[in-house]
C-alpha cells in the first residue's frame, strides 16, 4: 500500500515554493527598478545633451547689437541676442528655484522692437510664451567671460569698445524727399546717430552648472569675441 504525504510534508514543500517564489519575485523587481534607473539617466543624459547643444547654438549665433547688450549676465539670468531667420531675438538662460529654463522672444528686425524685447527678457516671471523647462534639479550655476589672458566673473566690468558704434535712424517717408527737379524720389539717406561705448563682447564663455551627476563644465569660445 503506497504512502502519502503527511500535512508536515506538504506544509514543508509549500514553504520552500513560497520562498523560491518570493526571491524570483524579487529578483524579477529589481531588474525592473534597474531597468528604469536605467531608461530614466539614459533620457536625462540625451535631454542634457539637446539642452548643451542649444546654449552652444544660441552661443554660435550670438549678434554683437549696438542697441542692447550683445550678452550678459546678472547672476540668475543671462540675455544674449542671437541671429534667426529673418532678424535677430533675444535669448534669456535663467535659473529659478532647481529648475533651468530658456525664453526666447520673437524674431524683430526693427530697433525699437529689439529694444521692447530686451526689456521683457528683464521682467520674466516663469510662465511666459517662449517660456521652455529644460532641466529640473539645477543646484546652481555660473558664468565666467574670457577677457584678456583668462576667465573672469560674467558680472565683472569688461573692456570698453574702443570705437563707438553707430546706428541708422529709419529713412525719411519717401513724400520728405525730393529730387533735384522737384519731384519725389526714394528716401533720403540716413545719417548715422552716435551711440556711446559700449561694453566688449568676450571671446569666450564658459558654464559651470551643478547637476545631481555632479558639475558640468563646458567653454564655448566666440566667433565675434575680440
Amino acid at each position: 500500500m503506497r504512502r502519502g504525504f503527511t500535512l508536515v510534508e506538504v506544509m514543508v514543500a509549500l514553504l520552500i515554493m513560497a520562498v523560491i517564489a518570493g526571491m524570483g519575485w524579487q529578483g524579477i523587481s529589481g531588474m525592473a527598478r534597474a531597468r528604469d534607473i536605467a531608461g530614466a539617466a539614459s533620457e536625462r543624459t540625451l535631454r542634457l545633451a539637446a539642452v548643451i547643444g542649444q546654449w552652444e547654438q544660441d552661443l554660435a549665433a550670438i549678434y554683437d547689437s549696438p542697441l542692447v547688450p550683445g550678452i550678459s549676465f546678472d547672476g540668475a539670468t543671462l540675455r544674449l541676442v542671437r541671429r534667426s531667420e529673418g532678424g535677430v531675438q533675444v535669448v534669456a538662460w535663467q535659473l529659478r528655484g532647481d529648475r533651468w529654463q530658456r525664453w526666447a522672444g520673437p524674431v524683430v528686425r526693427r530697433a525699437a522692437d529689439l529694444e521692447l524685447a530686451f526689456d521683457a527678457s528683464e521682467q520674466l516671471q516663469g510662465p511666459e510664451v517662449g517660456q521652455m523647462l529644460l532641466l529640473e534639479g539645477v543646484t546652481e550655476w555660473q558664468i565666467y567671460f574670457w577677457r584678456g589672458q583668462g576667465w573672469s566673473n560674467a558680472q565683472s566690468t569688461g573692456d570698453m569698445m574702443a570705437t563707438p558704434t553707430t546706428v541708422l535712424p529709419p529713412a525719411q517717408p519717401a513724400s520728405a524727399a525730393s529730387s533735384p527737379d522737384g519731384g519725389a524720389s526714394g528716401p533720403a539717406p540716413a545719417k548715422a546717430a552716435p551711440i556711446a561705448n559700449r561694453i566688449q563682447l568676450p571671446a569666450g564663455v564658459r558654464l559651470q552648472i551643478g547637476l545631481p551627476e555632479g558639475t558640468l563644465l563646458r567653454d564655448v569660445m566666440l566667433a565675434t569675441g575680440a
